[in-house]
């Protein structure tokens, strides 16, 4: 899945077969969501199953069947708890204090360089093997991509007209390699762990060079 998909929510998402599911879950339909989304990260989504569900929630297998009335319900609630819950923008406005610094830590607070941040990117490659066969779930991850492809680019533009980007530098192509970057280096990171440290160096030197 794409890192994009973790940067801020939709309000709404549809399932498989066309079911809409609110973001705004019951309490009890969030927690069981966040079990599924556990056993994913676990496992893997051939895993997930009602009775592993309620066997992962401690509770029983009714109560599962009684907040979602179908495995399809239960994914889109899954997939709305992880866009509600994963990696935010970085505190302040947007592309300050330096476009480059503000890309280095929205790139850091969503690449899988810890157990939090590994998991989440698990369930979001989970969900985006699922978009394979789930033309709703793929159209939300591509509006992600959009979004934030748009964010970037209109930062470029400004930081282009107030003198911190050259003139050359293309706001469209740029946000795309950004994405780019973030997608391959998420992949990367999970079968090849590296320090934090190591990452922001390189991070740094990358952004530089797109900015220029």
């Amino acid at each position: 899945m794409s890192p994009s998909a973790t940067v801020g929510s939709s309000t709404a998402v549809t399932g498989p077969r066309g079911i809409l599911i609110d973001v705004d879950l019951t309490r009890r339909q969030s927690e069981l969501a966040d079990a599924a989304l556990r056993i994913i990260a676990r496992d893997g989504m051939a895993a997930l199953s009602f009775r592993a569900v309620a066997a992962e929630a401690a509770c029983s297998l009714g109560s599962v069947q009684k907040a979602f009335a179908s495995k399809d319900l239960m994914l889109a609630a899954g997939f709305a708890r992880l866009r509600q819950e994963a990696a935010p923008l970085p505190p302040g406005e947007p592309g300050r204090p330096t476009l480059r610094a503000w890309l280095v830590a929205l790139l850091l607070g969503i690449l899988p360089l810890d157990a939090r941040r590994r998991a989440t990117q698990r369930q979001g490659d989970a969900f985006a093997q699922q978009a394979l066969t789930d033309p709703a779930i793929a159209a939300a991850i591509a509006d992600s991509d959009a979004e934030v492809r748009g964010l970037l680019a209109s930062l470029v533009t400004r930081a282009r007209a107030e003198g911190e980007v050259p003139a050359h530098v293309d706001p469209v192509t740029t946000a795309w390699a950004v994405l780019a970057l973030a997608q391959g280096l998420a992949m990367q990171l999970l079968y090849r762990p590296e320090p934090e440290a190591d990452v922001r160096v390189r991070l740094d030197a990358t952004v530089a060079a797109l900015l220029r």
